[in-house]
């Protein structure tokens, strides 16, 4: 299978990657240098060289001040750069995949299913939830991965971006990294972040995303993991599946309030993705010894 991935250097794109290596893809991961994706005709003629069976599309522009300085700039790369992915998939008669976010919610009322309407309370959500209605409306051969409070280790880099922040990104491995080295790591708790989610390891969702491709499973699907949590309880049970010290866990407020909206209960109900994937979605612990495993094949973290 010949897969046209963006974002391939990114936290998910990375971990798309190797799953999608591991099955024998034929990748084209071109870098932002390479391919402008915001150029539709630039867009049309890479795709057209590649020829791919699918374009898996997870770049994003990961800059939240820089979005909210240049609205238009924000525009074009979520909303005109999946416009313009969407044409050359089209164009390929190529299968495209969007990876989508549990953001594109508002946080109340959850567990959301995969047909209750978006309604997002940030400019990231509301971008990810305009660029869902481009695949709907102008993919041949569409499918939106929403991925929540993603788990795993950025394959192109040897840390953790950051310790925290306002939603579950990394979170894990930031806590392992903080008390395999002996330091404390204060969870934050506020009603005015993303407290409760859908942990999700980055290669399981690789692994979804490759199967709804094999299967043409067109539409919206959560892919994400089976269990339900809030950040504390997090913290705790990758204390336990690590096998480091509870003490070293503190509690607090965030040091900063976010700069906009930030949905408090981003929960995702996969039931029907699980019934068209023919899968049983994996829970937290099984997730956690996963992710341990690959995190120390990786030597990514000293132990």
């Amino acid at each position: 299978m010949r897969i046209l991935l963006t974002g391939a250097s990114g936290f998910v794109g990375s971990n798309l990657a190797a799953v999608f290596g591991e099955r024998g893809a034929e990748l084209s991961c071109p870098a932002h240098a390479e391919l402008d994706l915001t150029d539709r005709d630039a867009t049309l003629r890479f795709a057209d060289g590649v020829a791919p069976d699918a374009v898996v599309h997870s770049a994003i522009l990961n800059d939240p001040a820089a979005m909210a300085a240049d609205r238009r700039a924000a525009w074009d790369a979520y909303v005109g750069a999946t416009r313009n992915v969407v044409d050359a998939a089209n164009a390929a008669g190529a299968i495209v995949v969007l990876i989508s976010t549990d953001w594109v919610f508002d946080g109340v009322d959850g567990p959301f299913a995969e047909d209750a309407p978006p309604n997002p309370v940030n400019q990231y959500g509301f971008l990810k939830a305009a660029s869902e209605l481009v695949i709907a409306e102008r993919a041949q051969h569409g499918i939106v991965a929403r991925i929540a409070g993603v788990q795993g280790v950025h394959r192109a880099r040897p840390r953790a971006p950051r310790r925290q922040d306002h939603g579950f990104g990394y979170f894990v491995a930031s806590v392992v990294e903080a008390l395999r080295a002996g330091e404390p790591f204060t969870v934050w708790e506020s009603d005015a972040i993303n407290m409760r989610a859908t942990p999700t390891l980055a290669t399981g969702a690789g692994e979804l995303i490759w199967r709804a491709i094999e299967l043409q499973a067109y539409g919206v699907l959560h892919c994400c993991g089976g269990e339900h949590v809030d950040r504390v309880t997090l913290a705790h049970r990758a204390v336990r599946a690590f096998g480091l010290d509870p003490a070293l866990i503190r509690t607090a407020p965030p040091p900063e309030p976010p700069a906009g909206a930030v949905p408090y209960d981003t929960r995702l109900d996969a039931t029907a993705t699980a019934r068209a994937l023919g899968v049983e979605l994996p829970d937290l612990d099984a997730q956690l010894a996963r992710l341990r495993r690959e995190m120390e094949a990786l030597a990514w973290v000293t132990t």
